[in-house]
């Protein structure tokens, strides 16, 4: 008897136990929870993170689940929102390898905020998100690039199954009822790509998909049916979100290891401009131009991203990390594209502005990655200058090392909570297959609270 694609899934990943998770999988999971917890803590402090924490504050009072950078607990739905937002606040999370999507915000939010609701083990969480980013990445495969191309972001539409996958195993559903889960994640699965611009439309997309696939889980988990032709049904996932589609990756080699494909931001920018900025930091190390006398920067991208981030005149930070000039011309001017490279007191700065007028952007199919591209600086003496970069910094073939993500860490977690707390958090992440509940690392995660002097 055939079965549906959600019926095999199911089975798949309710098998799934931490003694069949592969070394490179658990290493790398470790590797991304750590850098997660970096993003979202910093993320937590900025305007959207702020609102989002303030808004999980307004909607229930059972304390539950932590909101990363605070002191409060609230249930555990509201907090996968809100840290699913700040983990998204600052454009350093995680990144695939084609740059479609983010597993970390909508993956380890909801697993995170269920793990801390279950008093669940370090295994657990471990689990839980392999499995989630497995499931993210399986829809990703089957509907892309159609559903990107189709004006769908793909962080959130796919992230709701891989949210729902981890919550579901954390919840410990039946098959059954994590088939039924996949159907109510289904009916919750949005989220647009008409989120460039000066507003933090962006930083929004990623709460919803955590908070549903907690929905999903949570209801299945009570014993409310979805549909189990959720993917490939006449008005399912496949058909209804994309024009071509490949459904049998779904389900591709369930019987063998999976191995996840997780690369790493060093810049505070949407992950497609950073080959431009290693183009930028080549040139610039290799040449040391001076910036007055460039006269044109011609950059080649892949017809798959180059008529994205074009923009030359962004008027908040939140444009100028979508934007390709700007991140060109501050890398030149700076050496870095770090957060603190995006600012809105930077867009003010004459040279930055200067420099993305002479930027040029053109598409050329010869290039061999949708993310590969070429830079071409001319000189007003007539010298030309070239880099061409196809896997930038923090890709799976230019990987950041355990001691640079450590790094990063520090930088955007220490400001927030203190260094001993950072200290601790990232020992305890370290070592996270011995902790017996994961509300211990995540405690660790608020902001200290000032003592109050007494008179």
């Amino acid at each position: 008897m055939a079965t549906t694609i959600a019926t095999q899934l199911a089975h798949h990943f309710h098998k799934f136990e931490f003694r069949q998770l592969p070394d490179a999988s658990r290493i790398a999971v470790k590797r991304l929870l750590l850098d997660y917890l970096g993003v979202a803590i910093a993320g937590s402090q900025t305007e959207s993170g702020h609102a989002a924490r303030m808004f999980a504050q307004c909607g229930g009072v059972k304390a539950e689940s932590t909101l990363i950078g605070d002191s409060v607990r609230v249930p555990a739905a509201l907090a996968a929102f809100a840290n699913a937002i700040s983990s998204h606040s600052i454009e350093l999370d995680d990144i695939d390898v084609i740059a479609l999507f983010h597993f970390s915000p909508p993956v380890f939010s909801a697993a995170l905020a269920i793990a801390e609701q279950q008093s669940a083990s370090g295994k657990q969480l471990l689990i839980a998100l392999a499995a989630g980013c497995e499931m993210m990445e399986r829809v990703s495969r089957a509907a892309n690039s159609s559903l990107r191309n189709r004006g769908f972001h793909t962080t959130p539409t796919c992230g709701v199954f891989g949210a729902t996958v981890a919550a579901a195993k954390l919840y410990r559903l039946t098959p059954a009822k994590l088939t039924s889960a996949f159907g109510l994640a289904g009916a919750q699965a949005s989220g647009l790509m008409e989120m460039y611009g000066p507003s933090m439309q962006k930083r929004f997309n990623p709460g919803p998909a955590a908070r549903n696939g907690i929905t999903a889980a949570g209801m299945a988990h009570f014993g409310f049916t979805g549909a189990d032709t959720i993917f490939e049904g006449e008005r399912g996932f496949l058909r209804t979100f994309t024009d071509k589609s490949d459904a049998a990756q779904l389900t591709a080699g369930l019987d063998q290891p999976y191995e996840l494909d997780i690369e790493f931001k060093p810049y505070s920018c949407a992950r497609p401009i950073h080959n431009a900025i290693d183009c930028a930091l080549d040139i610039r190390r290799q040449h040391q131009p001076r910036l007055d006398d460039i006269k044109h920067i011609a950059i080649a991208r892949h017809p798959d991203w180059a008529h994205y981030h074009q923009n030359k005149t962004p008027q908040t930070y939140h444009e100028a990390q979508v934007s390709l000039p700007y991140s060109i011309a501050v890398a030149l001017k700076e050496g870095q594209a770090l957060l603190k490279q995006y600012t809105d007191r930077k867009l003010r700065d004459p040279v930055l502005r200067k420099l993305c007028a002479l930027v040029t952007i053109s598409a050329d199919a010869s290039l061999p990655r949708g993310v590969s591209c070429k830079m071409t600086m001319t000189m007003s003496d007539g010298r030309n200058f070239g880099s061409q970069i196809d896997y930038p910094k923090g890709s799976i073939q230019n990987s950041m090392s355990d001691a640079e993500l450590r790094t990063k860490f520090d930088a955007l977690a220490a400001p927030v909570i203190g260094e001993a707390h950072a200290e601790q958090l990232a020992d305890l992440v370290a070592d996270i297959e011995q902790l017996s509940d994961i509300g211990k690392l995540m405690r660790l995660t608020a902001k200290p609270r000032r003592a109050v002097r007494k008179s």
